[in-house]
């Protein structure tokens, strides 16, 4: 008979905690540094510890190991968590950045004031605060409402440990719900998923699962079922066949049927049934608002640049050359000509190809009719080199359509308030998602030409849709598409080697390049190491970028030693180091600090930030629990709590690049990237650049990216639709 392994009894551990070195925010698995009772050395502390907070009293069970790499440590498999006991503690507890109106320095005031009673006058005499210097009735409100709301925070961390789910939500599921928040999750735990950001379906249907709810409940199945078509939109599509939601649902939830529950919400209009495409309503009302909109553009009878129908087109264009010194192609000419007399056309081309020359060439001709143009872009930094390349004024599409976060419609600007223009040119149009281009164009007034101008052979939008390519494939929609190259130096390979790409050619990487590099590398860990070189260094020192300012590494994925995470935190190491003068504030496994480069990954309406913006963290204040972020030249203001819609951007994918450019990119292009090297993919990336493009990787791994001229297919009906209303208007007529 084997041998019993023997089962060693618990050991105790008590002390203050004092740092997280890591904190994994799904999980709550935790390195922390502890100060034992009665000790002055440091100890490592790991196991899941959601929600301590730095300055606390711990009770420790586990047991002391011996770590191969790291040493000695204790891994806890039970705690309890204290109020600190000693006055250092209260202090550190209180500077931590934990209560709102209470920094480092006005918890060092209340603390020499009141010594080890400091956290029992703040329960229950708060209005004695008033006795520290400094403090007023305001600061003395704030400090008693956020320690009542870190005591209910604490409650629903306790809940959620219980059920098995990360305590990191419970600070946004307080703000989401206050004081009904355990008993709303208790009732209805489906509800966090679609009320609170970072909520999924998995986390609410874990707690539904602990509550006791049974696996075929119709209110869990129906829950999975928008899920899971939420998450196919998230992947760019605007539905998903019938045939595809139910597989999805069975695989999700792990049931043998969902067709009743299926049925059932199109019956209730939570979902739209068209055929066999089973939508989402707001994008299935996009996706047949774009279409109508486009045909009524198309088909009103008032034209507000009617004059250029009669236009004598060879004087004009010869008065543009003498005025403007620029001699334009036919094809060019053609193009002008298609935007002012057609109202609704569309400008596509590569890098070089002519179309910021177009754009102000139509512009300078619109002028001499004294006509109205507006210019617009999805992004900030779009908006901001088409007013570069035009001098005019260009905003981005939420700010033209006057966004307004407490509105009773999102825009100000819509159909019933359309745009004044007789001309709107919208630059970086494969941006432009399903949605986005539904307010558009609904605000675009009766008689007034829209263009849009894009490279359609860009990756797709970050949203759904696919608005760009399925406006060119209805071909209901006049287009000039341009391929002639014309921006290039002599001495500049990437405006050659972006349209070598887009035609499947293999880049040239010539000895006497200036501007194009190749630095072979096909392990992967090496190649890490060479970008974190490149960057930081060589880059540098050869040609005089930036680091911090000039260099973008952009990444075909997010996971191994060559993506985005890997990358992101050796980056910021480098680049943003720890500093005793930062103030730096821990998000999970993320450490954010003064001066790094972000992203916002979410849409964010109220803040008026998108998914894909890129900013820079200017500061970090513990006392108002606040992070300001500057994204092109606009400061926003954020909560502690919110900072989960931000990733560091040292390094982002190739997906999130699109609308910017950077004046130099590195790209690791590597095998192990095989799922998602494609030919638009590493177009786009070369496109983000303008003085200077490093790939570093596989020669290999660039060929496959080559071969694979596959467009990743999106669940669409556009082009079909403008077809339909392009035949209906002929059959029936059509009033604008």
């Amino acid at each position: 008979m084997p041998a019993q392994p023997v089962q060693l009894p618990l050991q105790r551990l008590e002390g203050s905690l004092e740092r997280i070195t890591f904190q994994n925010e799904e999980n709550g698995y935790t390195i922390g540094r502890l100060i034992p009772a009665g000790q002055r050395q440091e100890v490592t502390i790991v196991g899941t510890l959601s929600g301590v907070n730095v300055g606390e009293l711990l009770h420790l069970q586990g047991f002391w190991t011996n770590h191969p790499q790291y040493g000695r440590q204790f891994e806890v498999s039970a705690f309890t968590v204290h109020y600190p006991a000693s006055v250092e503690g209260i202090r550190k507890y209180l500077g931590s950045g934990l209560v709102r109106g209470v920094g480092p320095v006005t918890a060092s005031r209340i603390v020499d004031q009141f010594g080890a009673d400091t956290l029992e006058i703040i329960e229950t005499q708060a209005h004695r605060l008033k006795e520290v210097p400094g403090i007023g009735d305001k600061r003395v409100g704030i400090i008693a409402a956020a320690w009542e709301e870190q005591k209910q925070v604490k409650e629903i961390m306790l809940f959620l440990q219980s059920h098995g789910v990360s305590t990191s939500l419970a600070v946004k599921i307080y703000k989401q719900y206050g004081d009904q928040s355990i008993s709303i999750v208790k009732s209805d735990p489906y509800r966090l998923a679609k009320d609170v950001y970072g909520i999924g379906f998995k986390t609410a249907d874990k707690i539904a699962r602990q509550l006791g709810m049974p696996p075929d409940s119709p209110s869990r199945i129906r829950a999975g079922l928008l899920f899971a078509l939420s998450t196919l939109s998230n992947e760019g599509h605007c539905f998903a066949t019938r045939a595809q939601l139910l597989e999805e649902g069975i695989r999700l939830l792990e049931v043998s049927s969902c067709e009743p529950q299926l049925d059932a919400l199109i019956a209730e209009a939570e979902l739209i049934a068209e055929d066999d495409a089973i939508y989402l309503p707001p994008f299935y009302y996009a996706e047949t608002g774009v279409a109508s909109r486009i045909r009524r553009i198309q088909l009103a009878e008032r034209d507000r640049l009617g004059a250029f129908r009669s236009l004598d087109w060879e004087a004009a264009f010869a008065l543009l050359d003498r005025k403007n010194s620029i001699r334009l192609t036919e094809q060019q000419k053609s193009a002008v000509r298609m935007a002012l007399t057609n109202k609704v056309s569309i400008l596509t081309g590569g890098p070089g190809t002519g179309k910021s020359t177009i754009t102000a060439s139509i512009i300078s001709m619109l002028r001499t009719k004294t006509g109205r143009v507006l210019l617009a872009a999805p992004t900030g930094r779009a908006a901001k080199r088409l007013a570069e390349a035009t001098d005019i004024e260009a905003k981005t599409i939420h700010r033209l359509l006057e966004y307004r976060p407490n509105g009773s419609s999102q825009f100000a600007r819509d159909q019933a308030n359309p745009l004044d223009t007789d001309l709107l040119i919208v630059d970086e149009s494969s941006m432009i998602d399903i949605l986005l281009a539904n307010h558009l164009l609904s605000a675009v007034e009766t008689g007034t030409h829209v263009l849009f101008v894009g490279d359609v052979d860009q990756l797709p939008s970050v949203g759904p849709g696919n608005v760009l390519r399925d406006m060119i494939a209805s071909e209901m929609i006049p287009v000039t598409r341009l391929d002639t190259i014309f921006r290039q130096s002599e001495d500049s390979f990437i405006i050659v080697n972006a349209h070598n790409i887009n035609q499947g050619k293999y880049p040239i990487f010539a000895q006497e390049s200036r501007d194009f590099f190749l630095f072979a590398e096909p392990d992967p860990d090496k190649a890490a190491a060479w970008v974190i070189d490149l960057v930081t260094k060589r880059i540098k020192s050869k040609f005089g970028f930036d680091p911090s300012e000039d260099i973008q590494v952009l990444c075909p994925m997010h996971r191994g030693s060559a993506g985005v995470g890997e990358l992101n935190q050796r980056l910021q190491a480098e680049l943003n180091p720890p500093d005793p003068t930062k103030t730096e504030f821990r998000h999970g496994h993320r450490v954010f600090r003064p001066n790094d480069r972000v992203m916002q990954i979410v849409n964010n309406y109220d803040l008026l930030v998108f998914n894909g913006d890129l900013g820079r963290l200017q500061k970090i204040d513990l006392e108002n629990q606040t992070a300001i972020v500057e994204f092109d030249n606009r400061p926003v203001t954020y909560e502690l709590s919110q900072l989960d819609e931000l990733v560091h951007a040292y390094a982002i994918s190739i997906h999130k690049s699109q609308g910017s450019e950077f004046p130099v990119v590195v790209i690791p292009v590597l095998n192990q990237h095989y799922l998602m090297l494609q030919r638009n993919l590493l177009y786009t990336a070369v496109t983000r650049a303008r003085k200077l493009v490093v790939l570093v990787g596989s020669k290999q791994a660039i060929a496959m990216a080559l071969r694979n001229n596959r467009i990743s297919s999106r669940n669409t009906r556009l082009s079909q639709r403008i077809k339909t209303a392009q035949a209906m208007s002929n059959t029936k007529g059509y009033s604008a």
